[in-house]
């Protein structure tokens, strides 16, 4: 009974491989790479939902850019000081969200944004724009931080798993040394001093000091590739060993590096988050969503929309980028089987008959 179902279960094994294989007959790396990415459906709601927000946060308020000035499309600066409603707010507070997502049938007031939809701040400023300027302020800040730690822990793991003997270990242990260092009293000393400068300055050094985990993985990936035949083959062409990394291995290692670079930029928007939080990161009168949550911890039972907004904010963010991770994992990983519909199952199935039938 238990060979019988061994069997029944390899027999299935083997079908369901010749189905996924056959699939993605004649395509290349690249092309069977996106079309499982477009297939796993939750990081592609993940990208399109970042991709809206982005759109959202750089096109609701006005941006210099060099000479040329755009005029966002949202009418209220993070400066403009409307007047403070007081009207229909619950329990006696101020400012509270003209945002309404209930339809008049349902017994709401319709859907509409109303003049402030995230409602105002203490002093009248109006939250939506303050939340837009803090959302740009933190995706900067995580597109920085993975573009710089991304770099520098290629570049340091890519050297160490190539050269190997000791650079490989005076590498390892300087990265040792970053790592045992939490990276929030990193964060907190860089803040500290260099949180004045302005936020690309304080991407910029946190950057320096992220890239531990990615040259890790960069690392190992190059030990193990190193060993392959082709890069054999490209030594006894003649080829310099810059040649081999960057035209034999790094393209080989890239699905991990951007996996990688992509979780660790999830990461990157927490850390700042924490660190405007205690003070530590964007400073007032520029404004990141952790500062917003911090200045406004206390409101949290008043007035709990100066505390909502930007932490969904952050959520949405955080998670949208690990799913995109996730998608990304998945399609670059030769281990994992195909997501195939219905549909596709159906008719590759077909195909697979149709050809052993002709044989």
């Amino acid at each position: 009974m238990a060979k019988k179902f061994n069997n029944e279960s390899v027999s299935t094994e083997a079908n369901e491989n010749a189905i996924a294989n056959k699939e993605t007959e004649g395509l290349s790396q690249g092309q069977i790479v996106r079309r499982r990415f477009v297939r796993h459906r939750a990081a592609m709601i993940s990208l399109v939902t970042l991709i809206s927000l982005i759109l959202m946060v750089f096109t609701a308020l006005e941006i210099h850019i060099g000479p040329f000035i755009y005029h966002g499309w949202w009418k209220y600066k993070t400066t403009d000081l409307p007047e403070l409603l007081y009207k229909n707010c619950p329990h006696g507070s101020i400012g509270c969200p003209t945002l309404s997502l209930l339809p008049k049938f349902l017994g709401g007031t319709g859907v509409k944004l109303g003049q402030h939809p995230f409602g105002q701040d203490d002093i009248g400023r109006d939250y939506f724009a303050l939340v837009m300027r803090g959302a740009q302020r933190s995706l900067l800040v995580m597109f920085i931080i993975g573009a710089v730690a991304g770099i520098i822990g290629t570049v340091i793991g890519a050297i160490s798993g190539f050269y190997r003997g000791w650079v490989d270990a005076i590498l390892m242990r300087f990265t040792d040394f970053i790592i045992t260092i939490p990276a929030i009293i990193i964060g907190s000393v860089i803040g500290y001093h260099f949180g004045n400068l302005g936020v690309t300055f304080l991407a910029l050094y946190l950057g320096l000091f992220t890239w531990t985990g990615l040259s890790r993985l960069v690392r190992g990936e190059f030990l193990s590739l190193r060993e392959r035949e082709f890069v054999d083959a490209a030594r006894v062409a003649g080829a310099k060993n810059r040649r081999i990394i960057f035209k034999h291995i790094l393209p080989n290692a890239v699905g991990v590096i951007i996996v990688s670079v992509t979780l660790l930029m999830a990461g990157a928007i927490l850390l700042e988050t924490a660190l405007s939080y205690l003070g530590f990161g964007v400073v007032a009168p520029d404004v990141s969503l952790g500062l917003l949550i911090s200045q406004y911890q206390d409101a949290f039972t008043t007035r709990p929309w100066l505390f909502m907004y930007p932490g969904l904010f952050i959520i949405v963010i955080a998670l949208s980028v690990n799913f995109v991770g996730d998608g990304l994992r998945d399609a670059f990983d030769p281990r994992q089987r195909a997501r195939l519909g219905k549909k596709a199952r159906a008719r590759t199935a077909a195909a697979l008959r149709k050809e052993t039938k002709s044989e």
